[in-house]
């Protein structure tokens, strides 16, 4: 990567990282999607911060399952589409659109809900049979 852009992508990193982590605890605001892009920008700026996240107890596992498989898990499914659900419902009463702009965002919601859903399931580790060597 071009060394000029690297404290870019670091700084852009740092941001996603903040913004998925304050997602964790801020209802209805994404969380793994952020943290999918800061690796994404750690990847392009600092093998450290990449490792650091990929290797976090917490927060690596979904951005592993999505780089190896494009994969998301059956819980974070649930949780996407309830906080798509739950965001709509709040828009709808909130904003009180017309018809078409409600219809507009609706078919935009439930593309994004359908893509999550369509997602394969992260693979399960097969344990070793016993006796295998």
């Amino acid at each position: 990567m071009n060394e000029i852009l690297r404290p870019f992508f670091f700084l852009l990193g740092a941001l996603m990282l903040a913004l998925g982590i304050i997602g964790i605890f801020v209802p209805l605001m994404p969380t793994t999607i952020f943290l999918i892009l800061a690796a994404w920008c750690f990847a392009r700026s600092s093998k450290r911060a990449e490792d650091w996240l990929l290797n976090h107890n917490r927060l690596g596992p979904a951005v592993r399952d999505w780089r190896a498989n494009g994969a998301i898990s059956r819980k974070n499914k649930g949780l996407a589409v309830a906080g798509i659900s739950v965001g709509f419902l709040l828009f709808w009463i909130a904003a009180r659109p017309g018809i078409w702009v409600w219809l507009f965002v609706a078919v935009v919601m439930l593309c994004c809900a359908l893509f999550v859903l369509s997602r394969p399931e992260p693979r399960a580790a097969i344990p070793a049979l016993e006796g295998e060597g």
